[in-house]
């Protein structure tokens, strides 16, 4: 009796086997085939822009500004990567003052931490314009310069 249990149990196992292949087959009798899984074709990018070339503002720079205030500026800078540092003597309110600033691309930025900070746009390597304001805000005004040395 465990003969006919036996061999009943592997014949159900054959037939099982045999129809699960046959469910997988394609509906036109043969084997199944894979298909390929659609896959996301990479959209073109367009390379990122070049990187400006960093402009030399080392230098003695002489201006002018209007407004709040009105006079004439000389700027000497020392630039390290996009830090300024130098000085700014001014001819009205007379003084001359230690300034900071940044440079990145061709906005600049610079002043006296609690007096006054100017910010503007450079025009090729010798030219630049912008705006200042007082730390205080009631003194607004346009200033601009150019490389002298």
């Amino acid at each position: 009796m465990n003969r006919i249990l036996r061999t009943t149990l592997a014949l159900a196992s054959v037939l099982l086997v045999a129809s699960l292949a046959a469910c997988s087959a394609s509906s036109t009798g043969g084997t199944a085939t894979p298909t390929a899984t659609p896959t996301a074709t990479p959209t073109p990018t367009a390379p990122p822009p070049a990187a400006a070339a960093t402009v030399d503002l080392s230098g003695t720079w002489t201006g002018q500004y209007s407004g709040f205030y009105n006079g004439t500026f000389t700027l000497m800078w020392a630039q390290s990567g996009s830090t300024l540092t130098g000085t700014i003597a001014l001819s009205s309110p007379a003084s001359n003052i230690g300034i900071t600033g940044t440079v990145a691309g061709t906005a600049i930025s610079f002043g006296k931490v609690g007096t006054v900070t100017y910010t503007g746009t450079l025009s090729g390597t010798t030219s630049m314009s912008g705006t200042y304001q007082t730390v205080q805000g009631s003194g607004t005004g346009s200033w601009n310069a150019n490389k002298t040395g």
